[in-house]
């Protein structure tokens, strides 16, 4: 069928997910890590463009982020965005070199980066069902114009469903001394048996515990475990 190819729309969802990925990466608490700012973009041009497409971004210092700006007119704007990001930061200009000190890890910044992973979680799934509504938008196209059949088209718009479906969903935890506090991962596993929700695989390191879930639960799981360790707070 020309225009549509279930394969692209599953490379298309698997790059969303690769770029969630990378968002988390940046999320390595209380160390400076550049991926914590390469998800920003700048009002710059006349249009909105990646920080990094305006200023070489590096991590000279554990706790600390420089962005080389390389357009003086720029700096305003790029500091505004990084202060604007809800990073929980605050950056300070020095000619067109703008240093960005990485908080002290507390209590407030942890539930800081833990909204900030959520929003990450949600620009994902936003992604997917783009995608999924590409999908269905082709096929509903070539089933109007006689391309394919009805009956062919329900059919194919199951299985771009099932793909939707199929996507799995990562769901971290992020705090200090993971691996270190049992404490905290049988209450994430508590939590998500509670809600119905299986879990198909597990990793832990010092800051994080990541847990992977069916698609479709990915959400259920998120809301739930922010429930649980940090109550009803948005």
């Amino acid at each position: 069928m020309a225009g549509f190819d279930i394969k692209d729309l599953e490379r298309r969802m698997q790059g969303a997910l690769n770029v969630f990925s990378e968002d988390l990466m940046g999320l390595r608490t209380g160390r400076a890590s550049v991926g914590l700012l390469e998800p920003l973009t700048v009002e710059a041009y006349g249009a909105q463009m990646p920080l990094n497409q305006l200023a070489t971004l590096s991590a000279p210092e554990p706790r600390l982020l420089t962005v080389q700006v390389w357009d003086k007119t720029m700096v305003n704007a790029v500091e505004l965005s990084i202060r604007d990001g809800n990073l929980g930061l605050n950056p300070v200009s020095e000619g067109q070199v703008i240093r960005v000190p990485i908080p002290e890890l507390t209590e407030e910044r942890r539930k800081e980066l833990a909204k900030i992973a959520h929003k990450y979680a949600e620009q994902a799934r936003v992604a997917i069902r783009n995608v999924r509504r590409d999908g269905m938008e082709i096929l509903k196209r070539q089933e109007r114009s006689g391309e394919i059949s009805q009956d062919l088209q329900h059919d194919i718009s199951k299985e771009v469903q099932n793909l939707t479906d199929e996507n799995i969903a990562k769901v971290s935890v992020v705090g200090v001394g993971m691996r270190t506090n049992p404490g905290v991962a049988a209450k994430v596993f508590e939590t998500l048996a509670g809600v119905g929700v299986n879990i198909e695989m597990i990793s832990t390191s010092e800051i994080k515990i990541s847990v992977v879930v069916e698609g479709s639960k990915g959400e259920e799981a998120t809301r739930a475990l922010h429930t649980a360790f940090f109550g009803d707070e948005k």
